[in-house]
């Protein structure tokens, strides 16, 4: 008797123990599972800009040192200024699978997928709030459906160099006579057709032989962002602007090849994708900080003297009206008859953009820098 109820309450003990073990492994919290779920990545992040202290350097620098800290065990190896790969090249690795994530100008994925210049050329959007908007407009969600489904990338969102995109040189480049017959660095063909309009010889290079060709004489001057010309003020002491998109819009996205996305776990790409979207903001706090703190350091009312000089809407016009329809029918001329609609569509769209959101009136305007003072180093 003894021995029978001694086996039946080891059983019975075995048994509750299993029953007990089965509720806890149902148990568990759902963080606990997410976490479980979670894999650390091994990514190369490739873009053509500088690293620190330009701001999109800044925040590319950001996302590397969140990551392990978001994905525990994972790295992030960061290649500026084409380092890794150029634009084209990047645009085609990540679609055959060979390069994880990249930050690139649209338009100069076009050597690779033309539809991509429908988004660039002057006077489109010419405030903040209207750049702050790209992502709200129809022909901007084309491209990210596009290239979804056509070429394999996906896209999560864009970051903007800067809110005054300018021309820097030796002299002031103000007036279109001031550019005719220089040699001015386009930063892809589809500024080319800008400049010309202004009688200058483009030339397209890579940021990162910027500052020897104007050393040489190669170029005279050079399109740029106002974080790009701080790394060449020595050799191009005048920086000429008129805002965002006045001289050329400048949008960069950030993407993924799809061949590497799609293997992630659901976790891993949620974890990314906050990251990216955090990224995107810091960068565009960062971009309209650099701008405001550069301009207060080397701004100038005086366009003969060297620093940064902000047109005023008189001088902007007479710029932008010497273009004509030039910029905008070369850009057709490189897209398929499906595609020159979107030209169009995005003149518009952008030039609505700008009206609904008139300078002053974006949250990015109304940051208070001094929270970015000790990352921002303005020389």
């Amino acid at each position: 008797m003894v021995h029978h109820m001694t086996r039946r309450l080891s059983t019975q003990a075995a048994a509750g123990a299993l029953v007990a073990a089965l509720a806890a492994s149902a148990g568990l919290p759902d963080r606990e599972a997410h976490a479980q779920a979670i894999k650390p990545v091994v990514l190369r992040f490739v873009s053509d800009f500088q690293g620190p202290p330009h701001p999109a350097g800044l925040a590319m620098k950001h996302f590397g040192d969140r990551l392990p800290q978001v994905l525990p065990g994972s790295e992030a190896r960061l290649y500026y200024s084409g380092a890794l790969y150029t634009i084209p090249e990047a645009f085609e690795a990540m679609r055959q699978g060979n390069l994880e994530m990249t930050w690139m100008q649209m338009g100069k994925a076009a050597p690779v997928d033309p539809y991509m210049m429908a988004v660039v050329g002057p006077g489109v959007l010419t405030t903040v709030g209207a750049v702050d908007n790209l992502e709200k407009t129809k022909t901007y969600q084309f491209l990210v459906d596009r290239l979804q489904k056509q070429q394999a990338i996906k896209v999560f969102g864009a970051g903007h160099m800067s809110f005054g995109m300018g021309v820097g040189g030796k002299k002031r480049y103000l007036t279109p006579a001031d550019f005719a017959g220089r040699k001015v660095r386009s930063m892809g063909p589809a500024e080319n057709p800008v400049l010309e309009s202004w009688k200058a010889s483009p030339v397209v290079m890579a940021f990162g032989e910027v500052p020897s060709a104007l050393e040489s004489g190669v170029i005279d001057g050079l399109m740029t962002s106002i974080g790009g010309w701080l790394a060449v003020r020595q050799q191009s002491p005048f920086y000429t602007t008129g805002g965002p998109g006045v001289v050329t819009g400048d949008y960069y996205m950030i993407s993924a090849s799809r061949r590497w996305w799609d293997r992630l776990p659901k976790p891993t790409q949620d974890a990314l994708e906050k990251l990216i979207a955090e990224t995107i903001h810091v960068q565009k706090e960062l971009n309209w900080c650099v701008d405001k703190m550069t301009y207060d350091k080397y701004g100038t009312k005086d366009p003969s003297k060297p620093g940064v000089y902000w047109m005023n809407p008189q001088e902007v016009s007479a710029l932008t009206g010497a273009l004509g329809e030039g910029p905008s029918r070369w850009i057709k001329s490189k897209l398929p008859p499906t595609g020159q609609q979107l030209v169009d569509d995005f003149r518009k769209e952008g030039q609505a953009l700008s009206r609904q959101h008139p300078v002053g009136s974006s949250w990015i305007e109304k940051i208070d820098c001094a929270k970015h003072a000790s990352k921002i180093v303005i020389r």
